[in-house]
């Protein structure tokens, strides 16, 4: 202050302003880049602002299954098909393992969301303290168990001997790397929910050219065969799970306290998280162990089978991408709304989320069946395995692709309203109800085969597509509350 009096009274104005503002070039300065990555999902056009959202969020599957691919196509090229049906079995595990952290995550997704949409930032720290502290202690006893029953797992999925030895290495690795991976689940979970999907962007572009690297460092050039491409996927995902954490201690308002007081159990806070964390858990856990035991009955043919079902699973799944990125658009932005009490832009987002997701599954799947020979030779070089590949995207790429798109939509819908335990229910609909039980009566009871269990996965989802959509209709929704 003296400075700015003695500045004034000699005239110097333009110092005078300066000293005056000298505090102010002390603080923070905000984070422009930051402000933008935030879309306002409770203002404007709902179809730009949905499209907008949901870009990076199908950019991030692309490359989350692009270094996926890489990791299977590495080891099929220098393993072999043993080798590939190795990699095709442990992940398979370990996205069942995963699923705890990931149904955590999302009830944190959900809650952030409901608060972000209110304007409650004191109820943002509260749920992103909590969210760390679940996650952390999810993935510390997640670890142990994966680490314990591995093995047994492989035995009951009867993995083809020729393939159980790459598949343990692998699998032993991706389990001690658990913390890595929910802990970017939890930080990308955070930024979604308050409305940022294009720094969790820049997070799996780090991610998928680490991946790369060291695939083809460890596996390609040092022949370390499974562990290298093992050892690939969790060095990466601790590289971004770190530079995730570091963007999240330097976002301004001081929401975020990664350490000291900062993580701590709040109670209301936990009991939502889990209220919609652990059946969105369940629920990916049961879809997944379902294509597990899938996997099992599939192995019990042969490796080329094996091989080929694992190959082409990972293709369809890009099918499936544009629907998980609508779905995961569609929970944040249900959330933000009904948050802010308007439960017509909820409606409407379903309802655009419903047509993006269905139509551009459609348009991939129509795609992935003109190009299916050339997309399985990225994976393995025989014929045997190629033709039976092109069979199973034939029959499961093609007539499941809209059914599963508008069930993921409702879902997701149906998650973001709260409903996290009749998203639940329809997953189980899906993966029991219909999945295994169309899998063993066509393949074994009726003795078609393995294009009889490829019959059973593409027929999964129509009942489940309806359960939803009467559900939206029916409007119970609206009055649910957090």
């Amino acid at each position: 202050m003296h400075l700015f009096i003695k500045e004034f009274l000699n005239g110097n104005l333009q110092k005078a302003k300066h000293a005056a503002g000298c505090p102010c070039h002390k603080r923070k300065k905000p984070d422009k880049a930051g402000a933008a990555a935030v879309l306002d999902l409770t203002s404007g056009s709902v179809p730009r602002q949905l499209l907008r959202f949901t870009i990076p969020l199908l950019l991030s599957n692309l490359l989350q299954g692009f270094y996926s691919i890489v990791d299977m196509a590495v080891v099929g090229q220098f393993v072999g098909s043993a080798g590939l049906a190795a990699v095709s079995n442990a992940a398979q595990l370990s996205f069942v393992i995963n699923a705890v952290g990931m149904g955590i995550t999302m009830g944190g997704t959900v809650l952030v969301a409901r608060y972000k949409g209110a304007g409650n930032a004191e109820g943002q720290k509260r749920a992103v303290g909590t969210l760390f502290a679940m996650t952390m202690a999810a993935a510390f006893g997640m670890t142990v168990l994966s680490l314990l029953f591995y093995r047994q797992a492989f035995s009951l999925l009867r993995v083809p001997e020729a393939a159980i030895e790459d598949a343990e290495a692998y699998m032993g690795i991706l389990c001690a790397g658990t913390v890595f991976v929910f802990g970017y689940n939890m930080v990308v979970a955070i930024q979604r929910g308050l409305g940022d999907a294009r720094r969790p962007l820049f997070f799996v572009v780090l991610a998928t050219v680490v991946n790369v690297l060291l695939d083809l460092l460890l596996v390609g050039g040092l022949h370390l065969g499974t562990p290298g491409a093992a050892a690939a996927t969790i060095v990466s995902q601790a590289v971004s799970f770190f530079a995730a954490v570091a963007c999240l201690r330097r976002q301004e308002g001081a929401l975020f306290h990664v350490s000291g007081k900062g993580i701590r159990f709040c109670r209301q806070e936990a009991l939502t998280i889990l209220r919609i964390g652990l059946p969105s858990a369940a629920q990916t856990a049961v879809v997944n162990l379902s294509y597990l035991l899938v996997t099992g009955m599939l192995n019990r043919f042969d490796v080329t089978v094996a091989a080929a079902a694992g190959a082409g699973l990972k293709i369809n799944t890009f099918a499936g991408m544009f629907s998980w990125a609508v779905g995961s658009a569609v929970t944040t932005m249900v959330s933000q709304n009904l948050g802010a009490h308007q439960t017509k832009r909820a409606a409407k987002t379903c309802k655009c989320g419903l047509l993006l997701a269905t139509a551009a599954t459609a348009s991939v799947a129509l795609l992935v069946n003109l190009a299916a020979c050339p997309l399985l030779g990225i994976f393995d070089s025989d014929p045997s395995v190629i033709e039976e590949g092109v069979r199973y995207l034939r029959i499961c790429c093609s007539f499941n692709s809209l059914f599963y798109g508008a069930m993921y939509v409702f879902d997701s819908f149906a998650t973001g309203v709260g409903s996290a335990g009749l998203a639940f229910a329809n997953a189980c609909l899906d993966a029991v109800g219909m999945r295994l039980l169309l899998c063993w009566l066509l393949g074994f009871c009726l003795n078609l085969g393995a294009q009889g269990i490829y019959w059973g996965q593409a027929l999964s989802s129509v009942l489940p597509a309806m359960a939803g959509g009467v559900y939206f209709l029916c409007g119970r929704w609206k009055r649910r509350t957090l």
